[in-house]
């Protein structure tokens, strides 16, 4: 049986920014994240991540671009002893009306799809109600991370007692690999 987690990317896993993560030099990891990674694959984890990278279609950057972030990222978590078994994106404008940006469920069908099991209970990590709409879809135990802009999701008028709320990755992987 495979135990899955599944990140965010944006806001988890490194910095974001409302000009969109553009370059290798613009993604900046989030202290103790690349760390984190490597913890919860050391403990048996495999890990994906689904992130939502509209600024393709808003042609801020390319997909070659979008490989050389991912590219920074996974040799960052290699340095650190970890790896991260696939990463799945949604390149689409939020206008498109695709079936994969999130809170829409497509990239995590694939997911399971790739790793051949249920989504049921697998921890998705996130910064954004986008994130725990999508992870309440598809029956993932949404967990929101105070960083990035968690600070906007938590002001929403919306019911949480689902959702495992935590500082950061770091303190995630804490609770989990404990």
């Amino acid at each position: 049986m495979v135990k899955l987690i599944i990140l965010d990317r944006d806001g988890v896993i490194n910095c974001d920014s409302d000009d969109f993560i553009k370059s290798p030099d613009e993604w900046l990891p989030i202290d103790g994240s690349i760390e984190a990674i490597a913890r919860l694959k050391k403990a048996g984890f495999t890990i994906a991540v689904a992130t939502n990278q509209s600024g393709i279609a808003r042609g801020l950057y390319d997909e070659v671009m979008l490989d050389a972030i991912h590219q920074k990222m996974l040799s960052l978590v290699e340095v650190a002893g970890g790896s991260i078994d696939a990463i799945f994106y949604c390149p689409h404008h939020p206008d498109d009306g695709c079936g994969c940006r999130k809170p829409r469920t497509g990239m995590f069908l694939k997911i399971a799809e790739q790793f051949n099991c249920s989504l049921t209970n697998v921890p998705y990590v996130g910064d954004k109600y986008s994130d725990i709409q999508a992870a309440r879809a598809v029956g993932c135990q949404p967990v929101l991370v105070r960083t990035g802009y968690a600070k906007h999701t938590l002001a929403l008028s919306e019911n949480f007692d689902d959702v495992l709320i935590v500082d950061d990755l770091a303190s995630f992987v804490d609770s989990v690999t404990a």
